[in-house]
């Protein structure tokens, strides 16, 4: 369960919970990861057209899981590279889901996103579920990263605040199209991802009720 419902409204549809979880949690839940990661490493995925590869590696839990190539981003029930399908989700990310959106369906999809060096996530918008009247649950492990969330256009103007491990960010209503990214991680503030970095762990609900 959560250490800390503290909670602070960034902005409309957008909350923040710092500390959501307590250190011996975050521990735990790492661990819960990584064992998964054995069955689900993580990748590299490409940019539409392009192929440039993500700054980012990525893997996921759940029935299923985001993937971006050369032919677009998408779900999918398997892993790209074993073709297993995707390690299911810690008990433990599911009850946060249910304590923290109130939403009356489970998520479908955790991705898990690790930082290491210079890796970055550009603005972007969270807009291939078909659920779209579901929040979306962001959990930060490891290193500080610099948080930027705007509003449903690119010309709005964007807030800037910290994540540290620990904290949980919610955003959904009018927010869930809101465009957001990583600017950058701040390296070596904190231990808890072994080889140093930062995993993100945000979950989706991907099909209507």
């Amino acid at each position: 369960m959560p250490h800390s419902l503290r909670k602070l409204d960034v902005s409309p549809g957008v909350v923040l919970w710092p500390g959501c979880l307590e250190p011996a949690a975050q521990t735990a839940l790492i661990e819960d990861v990584l064992v998964r990661v054995r069955d689900a490493p993580f990748y590299r995925p490409r940019m539409p057209r392009s192929g440039r590869p993500f700054s980012v590696e990525e893997t996921n839990f759940g029935t299923l899981g985001w993937y971006s190539d050369e032919a677009g981003y998408r779900y999918q029930a398997c892993h790209p590279r074993t073709r297993c399908r995707w390690p299911p989700m810690p008990e433990s990310l599911i009850a946060l889901w249910s304590t923290l959106t109130n939403h009356p369906a489970l998520p479908e999809c955790c991705l898990v996103n690790l930082y290491r060096g210079d890796a970055r996530m550009g603005l972007h918008q969270d807009r291939d579920e078909a659920a779209l009247d579901a929040p979306v649950l962001s959990i930060s492990l490891g290193d500080d990263a610099i948080f930027r969330i705007g509003g449903t256009t690119r010309q709005s103007p964007p807030r800037r605040f910290t994540l540290r491990s620990g904290d949980a960010i919610v955003f959904g209503g009018i927010a869930r199209l809101a465009y957001h990214g990583i600017d950058r991680v701040i390296a070596n503030s904190c231990s808890l991802v072994p080889g140093g970095g930062r995993i993100n762990l945000t979950l989706r609900r991907v099909s209507p009720v």
